[in-house]
């Protein structure tokens, strides 16, 4: 390796990994829940979709940052 050239991380593809796997799971999750939301009215239904269309972003926040620092926290 070059001096002064960084060393690739792993913490990147495994991120990675893990955003897609969670992506996967919150899928399924709220797949499993689609026969009792699908009895609702349509206008009910929006809003349980878009919420967790976003939910499932929230924890991805701590995810990016270990990535990319190695830190779970901001400092």
């Amino acid at each position: 390796m070059a001096p002064g050239s960084v060393k690739p991380s792993w913490r990147k593809p495994a991120g990675a990994l893990g955003i897609i796997a969670w992506i996967f799971l919150w899928v399924i999750l709220v797949a499993s829940f689609s026969q009792w939301i699908g009895q609702l009215p349509v206008l009910a239904q929006l809003p349980v979709y878009i919420v967790t269309g976003v939910v499932w972003v929230l924890p991805l926040g701590g995810v990016l940052r270990w990535m990319e620092t190695g830190r779970w926290r901001a400092a």
